[in-house]
């Protein structure tokens, strides 16, 4: 018999009726040492040289499972946690079509010093809950062995998906929570980073310097009504120390703080009474979507309305503001990332607009901010693998994130410029939600004072009584 390997070699057997042996095998150039571990592992620990020859002429039928067939590594296993249900869904609402985009962009596989490496990526739903975050980061570290870790979706996900990679030494890379609360809120040291756990997003900083450039735009008596709920993002908010009442006060303006409540509260006359007496012009805070939505009704209803209300998290989607029916006309909010950002992905090169142009054709809905995070973590991931060199020595994984220099749908992103270690920052505008011409809510730039390259719109108008 003859065996033809993948190079048009062929090695003659004297009698047909003999199976090939190993050295025939390697002697076509049908076998290397990878590609002999690769088929015998997907044909059984058992295998039998006749089984191993017809293993290795479909492989090469299907071309080894990489474009070029090539030498191809062993699976890379990115695990990804985000919030797909529960209070902060919103965050993941745009996941599916996001994973679909990278993984067609990674069905060939990730190319590392020549090789092709398969890539699977594992997904588990936060639920919006914080020991639902941590049990489903477990598993699928101890569990499914995932080479690197994502996670996305305020710090209720972010932070105990951060502390369980780096309890058991894997590489995680995190997004979409404010700096400060991950890195604090995990007990950071900037005199001893974490080794294995990074994240990029703007800070506390950042939406004070947005939020008070918003409100230096319309008249008022500068008294803000604070909405700081009793989780990672509102007590870093309301920190008396980092968050923004110094900051507030510096800047001339009185805070009102009625103290923390507690998620999903369904009555806000206590907040709502001392905001009315204190004469608030302003309201701010970081409530979760349903709860701005359960305060705002019940501040229109008990005659509550402010000239201003710049809220994040919570009017971030046009759901939740949709939500909020006629009420929802120029209420406020940070904009990390909108289709006009001048920025391209460096995993497929698409810009900002298309990829949000590609969301709204698919899913038939209009885009949300965190598609273009969602997405860059995978260009980090990917840059940072190409740049380790593989994925088997961990190490050398962080050490390639903790050294990224990269251009991505976000922005530019270097860690090594800070602010703290393992913190990586994106640029930040501010928003005005308005009614378009179809009816629809639509998120307008009216400040971007902290970041020009990013282009506004219009300025700031009042709400409007009634």
């Amino acid at each position: 018999m003859t065996i033809r390997g993948g190079t048009n070699k062929e090695v003659a057997v004297a009698d047909q009726s003999v199976h090939p042996s190993l050295d025939d095998l390697l002697r076509a150039g049908l076998l290397d040492r990878r590609r002999f571990l690769r088929l015998t592992g997907m044909a059984g620990a058992a295998v039998s040289l006749s089984g191993l020859l017809a293993a290795c002429k479909n492989d090469e039928q299907s071309g080894g499972g990489t474009s070029g067939g090539g030498a191809q590594g062993r699976t890379i296993k990115l695990g990804y946690v985000s919030p797909q249900t529960g209070s902060l869904a919103g965050f993941g609402e745009a996941d599916t079509f996001i994973l679909a985009g990278v993984r067609t962009a990674l069905k060939d596989g990730l190319q590392i010093g020549g090789t092709a490496y398969p890539v699977e990526i594992l997904v588990k739903d936060s639920q919006s809950d914080p020991n639902r975050a941590a049990t489903v980061a477990g598993d699928l570290i101890t569990g499914s062995e995932v080479d690197l870790i994502l996670a996305t979706g305020t710090p209720e996900t972010t932070n105990p998906v951060a502390d369980q990679a780096e309890a058991n030494g894997v590489p995680a890379i995190t997004s979409v929570a404010p700096w400060q609360p991950y890195f604090f809120g995990r007990k950071g040291d900037p005199e001893k980073p974490f080794k294995w756990t990074y994240h990029f997003f703007w800070g506390l900083e950042d939406i004070i310097a947005v939020f008070t450039n918003l409100w230096g735009e319309v008249p008022t008596n500068k008294v803000v009504g604070a909405l700081w709920p009793n989780d990672s993002d509102g007590n870093a908010w309301g920190d008396p120390k980092q968050g923004f009442p110094p900051a507030l006060k510096e800047a001339g303006f009185k805070v009102v703080d009625p103290g923390r409540y507690q998620n999903q509260t369904d009555d806000f006359s206590s907040q709502i009474s001392q905001f009315k007496s204190a004469n608030a012009e302003i309201v701010t805070g970081v409530p979760i979507p349903p709860d701005f939505t359960t305060f705002w009704k019940q501040a229109a209803q008990q005659g509550f309305r402010p000239k201003i209300a710049s809220v994040g998290k919570a009017l971030l989607f046009p759901s939740s503001v949709e939500a909020l029916g006629a009420l929802g006309q120029n209420v406020s909010t940070e904009v990390w990332w909108t289709p006009s950002h001048p920025f391209k992905s460096s995993l497929t090169q698409a810009s900002a607009k298309q990829l949000a142009d590609d969301y709204t054709k698919a899913t038939g809905k209009p885009w949300t901010q965190p598609i273009g995070f969602v997405h860059a973590m995978f260009e980090v991931a990917a840059d940072a693998l190409k740049r380790a060199g593989g994925v088997d020595d961990k190490q050398a994984v962080a050490d390639a994130i903790k050294a990224t220099k990269l251009d991505t749908i976000v922005g530019p992103l270097d860690w090594s410029a800070g602010p703290v270690p393992n913190v990586a920052k994106t640029p930040l505008v501010g928003g005005q939600w308005r009614r378009g011409s179809g009816g629809a809510y639509e998120l307008i730039i009216v400040n971007n004072k902290t970041a020009p390259q990013i282009p506004a719109a219009g300025k700031l108008e009042p709400i409007t009584a009634g």
